[in-house]
């Protein structure tokens, strides 16, 4: 159980449930501690690897799906893709028919740093399913598939969540 689960609530708290956001950024530093190793030793900043597995799962992306999909504001994302570039991680090309959007697609040399680090990430992987279970980290996964679906439908063409505007450093900045 985690120090916050162990507290008390104050009786002048205002609030009548946990703070979700909090607790799914505590549990995303324990689970992105156990990866940062091996992301430090192949040289590639978490920003990055999560744009390198995006890319190998869903192939070329423009910057826009890029955000959403990375949780990286659109103003980092520019600076994270221009370094990615730098170091032949990835191609920017304008799409054809527009020549006003880019997409964003991976290298031969991203693809061989994913094959070099897929057995340690895996192997970190299984050390967490161990740690958790097998049934535990499928319904975990499953639960997580549902938030964040559930959620989306509430979500506008113009990325409003019932009429708030929201982006995705919102989260990291809303209130708790």
């Amino acid at each position: 159980m985690t120090q916050y689960a162990q507290r008390r609530v104050s009786p002048e708290a205002p609030f009548q449930h946990r703070n979700l956001p909090l607790l799914l950024l505590q549990a995303r530093e324990r689970v992105i501690a156990h990866f940062r190793p091996a992301l430090n030793a192949a040289g590639v900043t978490e920003q990055q690897w999560r744009i390198v597995r995006a890319l190998l799962e869903l192939g070329p992306l423009e910057p826009r799906q890029i955000v959403v999909l990375c949780a990286i504001s659109s103003p980092s994302l520019a600076g994270v893709l221009a370094r990615m570039e730098d170091v032949g991680l990835v191609t920017r090309t304008r799409l054809d028919h527009d020549q006003r959007r880019l997409q964003v697609s991976l290298t031969a040399r991203s693809r061989a740093l994913a094959r070099r680090l897929a057995p340690q990430i895996d192997a970190i992987y299984a050390g967490i399913e161990a740690r958790m279970g097998h049934g535990f980290t499928q319904e975990f996964y499953r639960t997580l598939d549902q938030l964040i679906a559930s959620l989306d439908e509430g979500e506008g063409d113009d990325g409003s969540v019932d009429g708030h505007k929201t982006s995705p450093g919102a989260a990291a900045a809303a209130p708790d």
